[in-house]
């Protein structure tokens, strides 16, 4: 099978697999070469993938949508951060998690700012002069 995990910016994995394993909103699941055609909505946590020598792979996602059409299998999730053992992957998404949640706090601010100033130009235009 061929893996392709996306992220909105770019690609995370594009490699050949022999097995994926992750967690769907109906439970955990395991992907192999010769299974049906699949589509799942996956929930947040750890995506493992087998390489084509044996040796397993870890992902943190944050949830998305895992479609398997023939030997393809993609992946498209807000943020994927790909390690080799959980130990230092569960650091490395509370980090990136934490970068990931400042800008949406960046972001939610700045949205606020513009809404309160269309509102203050809406009540100044709308007062009798």
């Amino acid at each position: 099978m061929q893996l392709t995990i996306a992220i909105p910016n770019r690609i995370t994995v594009d490699r050949p697999v022999t097995k994926v394993s992750a967690e769907g909103t109906h439970g955990s699941f395991t992907l192999l070469p010769r299974h049906l055609d699949y589509v799942v909505v996956l929930e947040p946590g750890i995506l493992t993938y087998t390489d084509e020598e044996g040796v397993d792979h870890y992902v943190a996602v944050n949830g998305g949508v895992l479609t398997k059409a023939g030997p393809q299998v993609r992946i498209s999730t807000l943020a994927a951060v790909p390690g080799e053992r959980l130990e230092d992957l569960e650091r490395m998404v509370e980090e990136a998690f934490r970068r990931l949640d400042e800008t949406e706090q960046a972001a939610r601010s700045a949205q606020v700012r513009i809404e309160n100033e269309i509102l203050h130009e809406m009540f100044e235009f709308e007062e009798p002069r």
